[in-house]
């Protein structure tokens, strides 16, 4: 099947493959047959299997997102990205709470690399809101921290940053030079979920995001590749 040239649409899907095992990562890729180009896997299904089921899903077609979200020391931090950024991913993941020098060390180790892989700042994690925040953050509000970390990401030279689709507004005009790639996705309403600030796919794309996350509404749904291309077929009705 012909496959869509989402970096040239105003908002792309990205689909989270948060399956408990890589084989049946590999049957959902499989079935969902590149409906979107952009799959992202998480910390579980890259430590079951590792650069080379990373490597895979590259050479079945997809661009693979990681998401890690790398988190410690500068040198760490650039000591880890150097050699992800060799395995050919599309974008990877830092946290942007790690401070500006973590995240440019990281830059620079991409490009001592010689790799295009895009590096993504996380801003405030999706499920973090209201009580949740405060307990960590006393005295700090979320909005100032949101402002401060997406220009420390500017600064430092990432590609992007991932953001709550809540947050959109708030960053408008700011760190405009970086794409928002925005999870908390969801296609109907939901209670009880472990994201707390989400929003639906036209709203994300209406508001500003290049690129929606979107996990459960495909990937436990009858037909993924129709699932997806109602999506997608949402999404540009607000191009």
């Amino acid at each position: 099947m012909e496959v869509p040239d989402l970096q040239n649409e105003r908002c792309g899907l990205i689909v989270a493959v948060d399956t408990r095992t890589v084989n049946e990562a590999r049957g959902f890729l499989a079935r969902l047959d590149k409906a979107t180009q952009y799959v992202k896997i998480g910390p579980r299904l890259y430590a079951q299997g590792g650069a080379n089921f990373l490597k895979e899903i590259i050479d079945m077609g997809y661009k693979l997102f990681l998401d890690l979200k790398l988190h410690d020391i500068p040198n760490t931090v650039a000591m880890a990205c150097e050699p992800l950024a060799g395995l050919g991913l599309w974008a990877l993941t830092v946290h942007a709470s790690g401070g500006h020098e973590m995240m440019a060390r990281a830059v620079q180790a991409r490009d001592k690399a010689g790799s295009e892989m895009k590096l993504l700042g996380i801003t405030v994690l999706t499920s973090l809101g209201g009580e949740l925040w405060n307990e960590v953050h006393p005295g700090c509000d979320m909005n100032l921290a949101l402002e401060a970390r997406a220009a420390a990401a500017e600064r430092a030279g990432l590609d992007g940053i991932v953001c709550s689709p809540l947050d959109l507004d708030l960053l408008k005009g700011r760190a405009a030079k970086l794409l928002r790639i925005v999870p908390g996705i969801r296609t109907e309403k939901v209670s009880t979920e472990d994201q707390t600030r989400v929003a639906t796919p036209r709203g994300a794309a209406r508001d500003g995001a290049d690129y929606i996350v979107v996990g459960r509404p495909i990937l436990e749904a009858a037909d993924p590749v129709d699932a997806a291309k109602k999506i997608i077929s949402a999404l540009s009705e607000e191009q």
